[in-house]
């Protein structure tokens, strides 16, 4: 046999009783190895009970997390993929632990917590989110992403080359709502490319969970290329391709989600491809087969078509990209929604028009039967060059220079409702058009496609908008297959649509083109576009130097532009209000400040919430104005806040009260510039200037609200904005001065008797997320805040009001002494709590202990006791005013603690919460004992509270929790390590007192064992001798 010896970097930690050596590898690679190791044991155990089902499925999982742990000992993986294994390791740990019946294992970011740590609280919290956390939901919107993979196109009897178009559908609003994805496939029904073998695939990209839920279909429809008439060889040429409508497929998605939302590979779905029996019905084909209109279309003979497969993934693009290499390295073509998608991010860069023909009137021109219409678009730009690549007839095949329509056979009233999309680099929108050309497609011996007209349009108006998401009706201009387009000057001075012909009433009357007065064409358009406009009062506002006269009016039209234009041109946007405001305060001013005001509350909407690092780094980088603090942000805050008191409608105020954090990064960031440029110059008027407007804070607050509800809407915004402006103030103020400030308006508010409940809720909201802030971890702040949030909980717990959210503030002031604990200033604010909130939790707890949130108050209530140290207890103890009220002390903490015992306040697997509440119980039962011996002894002796003490000590030295001997040897050696045998340490506790009780006044022992001797029978009957310390002293 051969051994090798691996000698393993480790250290060394002391705990309670002793030191421990541990490895310094990766937390959560020492628990896997150790968990494996136990589940072990217990696996072998599953087979032997016959729990054959479960010994099947540990076996699984703990091959899973030998593998997980493997790739995380390697280390070759990226910080994200790193973490994510570390989340599978941990959801199968807590899975099997479950399963066999071992403890609850606290956790944080994945790893083990040391309970030493942090506080009790804390602790609970931690606990108490893990079992609930299968049950909440992502605020983040999650994006969703199609894979759809064409297999086969397995029913093609057309024995001509086809293109298909893949589009997702919403039939309740009937409209195509994503790009389309394209595939070429030739006369056998194979890709027409043949590099493009099994790569006929695409991601539809930017679902939203709400487009989940729409009535969504995926449709394809199929267009073959070759004859006019499929089976009649006659009509035209052969060499002559016409693009011709041939068949469409339909999938209804509500139930195919369902299917594939939690698979992890393909899964495959045949798509019937049904004919169209009229052409003049081809632009609903796919509406018909979604109603089930039968005889609108033919069902194939077979139920062969287009085999497809689709696959659910979820998740930002980049991270699935890095997820699924194999998919992406299939040539997949990226196929987007239309518009933006729900979250809208800065950096993503869009310049995308969709142009749709949607139908045409023409005349038949002497002719005996109807024409055969195709239509032809070029991308034209200002030098009459036609733009190249710039068509796109679906993701998955290269963008053309022209785009030729489908034709529809004898049809002067063609409806096409056919997409392309029009990727225009932006420096070329500007001075580019679209020409559409319309041409009869003979179906004689020549094939020949004579041109008869054309019509077109400009892609920006002369005031710098792009065209609008609507449809266009344009005119249609003759001519033919002898006219030149070589001089686009010749239609381009021409009217393109009736708006254009009245901007220009007097026309010339020898015009190069005549138009036809009796045909018409119509194209709508869609513009998704992250550069450009076609909003007139957002482009006005930003060229308002060419109208200086319509200023006003244009700020007054700012709410009426949408979110998605003004985040677009976010910096451009901010640049020109504050250039007003540099250019009239007077005149400006109040405008500029509610369009600032309602910029800012448009970036609290979860659309737009991604541009707040936008707002951000514009603040710190861009914004120049220096002089804004000084003359209208501080001058217009404070002056809609005296107002508070005086106007009925407040909508004004509070929207004001909402964006305070953002206007007070403005008025830090101005101070800091004009600080910067003249040298610190005014500083003590800003400062006045601060406090006038924390004047102004306190009188809202100070007002009563409980006759108007307005006003109470605008306290309550006020309080919920107010704990965001800290590290503002922070950079312009001392910690000292930042915390007087709020101190100030915390103190300002109403006592919980004088206002109403929301308001009430609303305040002790606005004091948790200020303990939650920054500037309460500053001891020196923390120490002038405690006192004023100490007493609005004090107030709250004498009432039982509230009582959840001031469990939550508690938890969060104990979190953070804990990790402040070796700070000296943490002595002092000890103390304050002890003074002010011991004796009222105590009284709290005995009126909840039974109801369902008594847990947080009891992590409360041990988090306080484990802080507390022997001066703590001492000037406690010392500081009751007769023995009545210390007796009335121990009997309250006595009994809690008895409670604590009897109620089932922590689950069964959760021993180390168990443990450490029984450690923190018989620490704090050594430090009162003295106490009670030294009050209640001899002359003052007092039966109900030695008889409090004595019951307690009985029920906890048999808690189940205790007997080791019921433990497996790991977990018996782990408890012995950390805490010792508890039930020893409280057994000599118990001896100690009742020898004292023996030595003072033998009588009253005496009289205490025959009036409760069963307690000590129970006490005899625990199996550790140390603990068993009565027997034999009666």
């Amino acid at each position: 046999f051969a051994f090798m010896v691996h000698c393993e970097s480790s250290c060394s930690e002391r705990e309670l009783l002793c030191e421990t050596v541990v490895p310094l590898e990766d937390p959560i690679i020492t628990e896997t190895t150790s968990t494996l190791q136990e589940w072990g044991v217990l696996w072998k155990q599953l087979y032997v009970k016959h729990k054959v089902d479960l010994f099947h499925k540990l076996r699984h999982v703990m091959n899973e997390l030998i593998d997980l742990r493997r790739q995380l000992i390697q280390g070759h993986l990226a910080q994200d993929q790193t973490r994510e294994i570390k989340r599978h390791i941990t959801v199968r740990l807590d899975w099997g632990n479950e399963h066999l019946g071992i403890d609850l294992v606290p956790r944080k970011e994945f790893e083990m917590v040391d309970p030493d740590q942090i506080s009790v609280s804390e602790l609970y919290k931690l606990g108490d989110s893990m079992r609930q956390r299968h049950g909440d939901g992502c605020r983040v919107p999650v994006s969703h992403h199609l894979f759809i993979n064409l297999k086969s196109f397995t029913y093609n009897s057309i024995s001509e080359d086809a293109d298909v178009f893949f589009s997702l559908y919403d039939t309740r609003e009937a409209k195509q709502i994503s790009e389309k994805f394209m595939v070429k496939l030739n006369k056998n029904g194979g890709p027409k490319n043949p590099e493009k073998v099994d790569r006929l695939c695409a991601l539809f990209t930017d679902l939203s969970s709400k487009d989940l839920k729409r009535d969504l279909y995926i449709v394809a429809h199929v267009v073959r290329t070759g004859r006019m008439l499929l089976n009649d060889s006659k009509k035209g040429p052969p060499h002559v391709q016409y693009r011709r409508p041939y068949g469409c497929a339909v999938l209804a998605m509500s139930d195919v989600f369902h299917t594939i939302t939690d698979l992890k590979e393909e899964k495959d779905f045949v798509l019937k491809v049904y004919t169209c029996n009229n052409e003049n019905e081809w632009y609903q084909v796919h509406e018909n087969i979604i109603r089930k209109s039968n005889t609108k279309y033919s069902a194939p003979s077979t139920n062969y078509g287009l085999i497809i497969s689709l696959q659910l993934l979820r998740g930002e693009l980049e991270q699935i990209r890095r997820e699924n290499q194999a998919v992406f390295n299939r040539a997949l073509a990226l196929t987007r929604k239309l518009g933006f998608p729900d979250v809208i991010l800065p950096g993503d860069t869009r310049n995308d028009l969709y142009l749709t023909l949607e139908r045409g009137e023409f005349e038949r021109g002497g002719k005996s039967v109807q024409k055969n219409i195709e239509v032809t678009l070029y991308v034209l730009y200002a030098d009459g060059d036609t733009l190249k690549d710039c068509i796109s007839l679906g993701s998955g095949e290269p963008n053309t220079s022209e785009y030729r329509s489908f034709v529809l056979y004898h049809n002067n009233s063609p409806r096409w409702s056919e997409m392309v999309k029009l990727p225009i680099p932006i420096d070329r929108f500007r001075g580019s058009h679209l020409r559409f050309e319309f041409r009869h497609c003979s179906t004689k011996d020549k094939g020949e496609k004579k041109l008869f007209g054309f019509a077109f349009t400009p892609l920006m108006r002369e005031d710098g908008t792009t065209l609008s998401d609507e449809s266009h009706e344009l005119y249609v201009y003759k001519c033919d297959e002898n006219a030149t387009f070589s001089n686009q000057g010749l239609y381009l001075s021409l009217p393109c649509c009736k708006e254009d012909f009245n901007s220009c009433p007097n026309l010339p009357a020898n015009l190069p083109f005549q138009r036809s007065p009796k045909e018409t064409f119509w194209v709508s358009t869609i513009l998704c576009s992250t550069k450009l406009t076609q909003n007139v009062d957002l482009l006005a506002l930003l060229n308002w130097k060419a109208h200086p006269d319509r200023v006003l009016d244009i700020l007054g039209r700012l709410r009426q532009i949408s979110g998605e234009e003004i985040v677009k041109f976010l910096r451009d946007v901010l640049d020109t209000l504050f250039c007003l405001l540099d250019d009239n305060t007077d005149k400006y001013g109040p405008l500029v400040f509610q369009s600032l005001v309602f910029i800012i509350n448009l970036l609290r909407d979860s659309r737009f919430y991604h541009f707040r690092p936008v707002m951000d780094s514009y603040i710190q980088n861009h914004f120049a104005g220096a002089l804004a603090y000084k003359y209208d942000l501080i001058r217009c805050l404070k002056w809609y806040m005296d107002r508070s008191a005086e106007v009925v409608r407040q909508d004004h105020i509070q929207e004001a009260m909402r964006a305070l954090e953002y206007l007070f990064k403005f008025i830090v960031q101005s101070r800091i510039l004009y600080s910067r440029a003249t040298c610190g110059m005014e500083e003590e008027q800003f400062r006045a200037s601060i406090q006038e407007l924390f004047q102004s804070i306190r009188f809202v607050l100070s007002l009563d609200s409980r006759s108007s509800e307005n006003l109470v809407f605008t306290q309550a915004a006020l309080l919920n904005s107010f704990p965001d402006i800290f590290d503002e103030l922070l950079q312009m103020f001392t910690v000292q001065e930042v915390a007087e400030y709020v101190r100030g308006t915390l103190g300002s508010m109403p006592s919980t008797v004088d206002i109403g409940q929301s308001m009430d809720v609303v305040k002790l909201q606005s004091i948790a997320r200020t303990v939650e802030s920054r500037l309460f971890f500053f001891p020196e702040s923390r120490s002038i805040l405690l006192p004023v949030v100490l007493h609005h909980i004090h107030l709250h717990l004498r009432q039982q009001r509230e009582l959840l959210i001031c469990s939550g503030i508690l938890g969060s002031i104990f979190s953070i002494i804990k990790t402040s604990s070796m700070e000296s200033s943490v002595q002092e604010e000890v103390e304050m709590m002890v003074e002010s909130l011991l004796d009222v939790l105590l009284q709290t707890l005995l009126s909840i202990m039974s109801k369902s949130h008594s847990g947080e108050y009891v992590s409360c209530l041990l988090s306080l006791l484990r802080q507390m140290t022997e001066i703590h207890f001492h000037h406690l103890l010392n500081n009751f005013h007769s023995k009545e009220e210390l007796k009335e002390f121990l009997l309250k903490i006595f009994c809690v603690f008895r409670n604590l015992m009897k109620l089932t306040i922590f689950p069964r697997d959760w021993s180390v919460m168990r443990l450490l509440t029984s450690h923190i119980i018989v620490v704090t039962t050594q430090f009162l004992s003295p106490a009670l011996h030294k009050n209640f002894s001899e002359a003052d002796f007092d039966f109900k509270v030695w008889n409090s003490f004595f019951s307690l000590t009985v029920l906890y030295i048999n808690q189940p929790s205790l007997q080791l001997e019921a433990l497996g040897p790991a977990k018996r050696k782990k408890v012995l390590d950390k805490y010792g045998d508890m039930r020893v340490m409280m057994g000599y506790e118990l001896f100690s007192m009742w020898q004292k009780l023996g030595g003072s006044a033998p009588s009253h022992r005496l009289t205490y064992l025959q009036n409760h001797s069963e307690n000590f029978r129970g006490e005899s009957l625990c199996k550790h001798s140390g603990a068993a310390v009565m027997d034999g002293t009666g």
